[in-house]
């Protein structure tokens, strides 16, 4: 057992410190806390192993919304060399500050828009990013976090399962679209496991799911990612029409579906996120 394992052992309860700071759950920062450290130290052990990882030590780890500090805690609790949390909710800093004080300068606090943060641009650098992830901007957090996968080891990141089953959907299925595409060119997708509202506090009225994103050996640069984005943006637009309609304003269209073997009567759904590629990279 690591010293600082043992003084985070020390600490109170998660429900003993929400209580102690009066911290109720603000919808409006689409706020749902876990509040069992089982759980908490599940997902990080989770995570760990789907790596191959025994600990984070020689990496820098950033949580977003940490909230009462149940992830922070089994994220120190792996040995990160540090851990910067990016909180803006003002109520949550003193619980950060608390851990801080006992935990040392391993832990870094950003009172900060998790949105606007300026995230290290650094592929040198171990960094992972983990967060029980607020709902109402989980995706365009993860569209930000994708468009630059190159700087990060790993995401672990939780969504609503609905969410989440996006990520992940397969061609030819209701679910799969424009951020199944992105995801799936850029990251290997894990499943960890899924967990019921009972979980949360307060209740949410769907499930959420846990994923970790580790990047592909050759994702896609800005440009790349730029003209994938103008191509799925139009052809999913029009979902149920076939893409010589939906794409019809791109002139070289026959041509450059005739050379990828591309029939123009598909649709958007069945077309793999390598054809989408290999189209946006042609026309």
């Amino acid at each position: 057992m690591t010293n600082l394992t043992e003084i985070i052992a020390t600490f109170p309860s998660l429900r003993t410190t929400v209580e102690a700071h009066q911290l109720m759950a603000d919808k409006k920062l689409g706020q749902n806390f876990l509040l069992d450290q089982n759980i908490t130290d599940k997902i990080i052990r989770c995570s760990l192993s789907s790596q191959n990882l025994s600990d984070f030590t020689g990496a820098e780890v950033f949580e977003i919304g940490p909230g009462p500090g149940g992830l922070t805690r089994a994220i120190l609790k792996a040995s990160p060399d540090k851990l910067t949390v990016i909180e803006m909710d003002s109520r949550c800093i003193s619980i950060m500050e608390e851990i801080q004080s006992k935990t040392g300068n391993i832990l870094e606090i950003k009172n900060a828009d998790a949105l606007k943060y300026p995230y290290p641009q650094s592929t040198d650098k171990n960094i992972h990013i983990i967060s029980n992830l607020p709902y109402n901007i989980s995706v365009p957090l993860l569209i930000n976090w994708l468009t630059s996968i190159n700087n990060y080891k790993s995401l672990t990141l939780m969504f609503q399962k609905e969410v989440a089953e996006r990520i992940m959907a397969s061609i030819r299925c209701k679910d799969y679209g424009r951020i199944s595409i992105l995801s799936q060119l850029q990251c290997k997708i894990t499943k960890l496991f899924d967990l019921s509202p009972e979980c949360f506090v307060p209740a949410p009225k769907i499930w959420s799911t846990v994923l970790l994103f580790e990047p592909l050996s050759a994702p896609l640069n800005s440009k790349q990612i730029e003209k994938l984005e103008k191509l799925t943006s139009q052809a999913f637009s029009a979902r149920r029409k076939m893409i010589r309609q939906s794409l019809k304003s791109y002139n070289n269209l026959e041509t450059a579906c005739e050379q990828l073997g591309i029939p123009l009567t598909s649709r958007p759904e069945e077309l793999t996120p390598q054809q989408f590629l290999a189209l946006s990279q042609t026309l």
